[in-house]
């Protein structure tokens, strides 16, 4: 599939000859490889693809030494590397189909790696990137596309909202992208691959996934309340017992900053022009935008419910109740997300 395997003297020298590999699927920015060895069967990945190929390969490569300091482990063992040719060697896991309640093994996994970032790690990884105030603004343009008032505190409330996600504390090591598929399900726990877009920062933006709906992935699920409940509690008590420090609140923050900053309608407006909502009729709307509206009224609907009560953020859940109401109005076929993980 992708021709000569990469495998160069040092990897030789290092690890022996592959005897046998074997080309595995893989995005465009990166070609992936089942290879066997004297000892061992292994994964190589090579990072190819764009301009930012050498800085996506020394994230994955940073995120997975900060990862291994996991006491359980949390990620593959990296074998070796050729930072010439943007090569990782990795130890093969077998992936099996996951439990029917996943997300709370998820959580705590997800709550072992974030616990690897240390106060002393800093510049190691960037830093995470919130939304910024072109996306607060996109967001209320779309509102207005969707012909839903903006009340007058609302602009302030998302002003407010950037602000304290730029500068909310943590080192926590974030994964970047922990959707299903960047998580392989093994007889010995659930580890986290793909770094490319690792970074240190509060460990609540990616516990955000469970409820927003993985919105940095292709795929979006919805799990039941009491689920979710159980997820979140199991990342608290685990990062508990790790660092022996308490998660701060701020989950309803970090959702409603994936609203704005998400892969939904929001981006898709700001990129295309923030009218095209209300001029382009339902019939000619591509199977992907429709997908783009099902997940923006799975978040309205969670941003709204969830910053209800919050004393900054009022306006924005009312707006949000009113956008989800007004979109299932006007596409009243749209389908829930699904229950269930692909």
């Amino acid at each position: 599939m992708w021709g000569r395997l990469p495998f160069g003297d040092g990897l030789r020298a290092e690890l022996g000859a592959p005897r046998r590999f074997h080309a595995l699927d893989s995005s465009p920015r990166s070609r992936v490889w089942r290879v066997e060895l004297p000892e061992t069967t292994a994964v190589l990945k090579q990072v190819v693809g764009g301009p930012d190929a050498d800085e996506r390969y020394a994230r994955e490569v940073a995120a997975l030494r900060l990862a291994a300091r996991a006491g359980r482990p949390v990620v593959p063992t990296m074998l070796a590397t050729d930072p010439g040719r943007r090569i990782l060697v990795l130890e093969h896991l077998a992936h099996r189909r996951p439990a029917g309640d996943w997300i709370v093994a998820y959580a705590t996994a997800l709550a072992r790696l974030h616990a690897t970032g240390r106060p002393e790690d800093a510049g190691v990884l960037p830093r995470w990137q919130g939304p910024n105030q072109a996306d607060a603004e996109s967001f209320l343009r779309l509102a207005g596309a969707l012909e839903v008032p903006v009340g007058a505190g609302v602009s302030g409330e998302l002003t407010g909202l950037v602000d304290r996600l730029g500068q909310a504390p943590g080192h926590a090591l974030l994964h970047g992208d922990p959707c299903p598929g960047n998580d392989l399900h093994t007889a010995a726990g659930i580890r986290f691959i793909d770094f490319e877009q690792a970074s240190l920062g509060n460990g609540l933006m990616e516990l955000a996934y469970l409820r927003i709906g993985f919105p940095t992935c292709w795929c979006v699920t919805s799990a039941p309340e009491a689920l979710l409940a159980r997820a979140e509690s199991a990342y608290r008590k685990e990062w508990r017992l790790v660092t022996g420090s308490e998660i701060p609140d701020g989950l309803a923050d970090a959702c409603a900053g994936w609203l704005l900053r998400g892969d939904a309608l929001v981006e898709r407006a700001h990129r295309e022009g923030t009218d095209h909502l209300a001029r382009i009729p339902h019939q000619d709307w591509t199977w992907g935008t429709a997908t783009a509206r099902q997940r923006l009224v799975h978040r309205l609907g969670v941003v709204g419910r969830m910053t209800a009560e919050h004393p900054s953020l009022s306006g924005v859940s009312s707006l949000c109740t009113e956008m989800r109401r007004r979109m299932l109005a006007r596409w009243p076929a749209l389908r829930p997300v699904p229950a269930e993980r692909p």
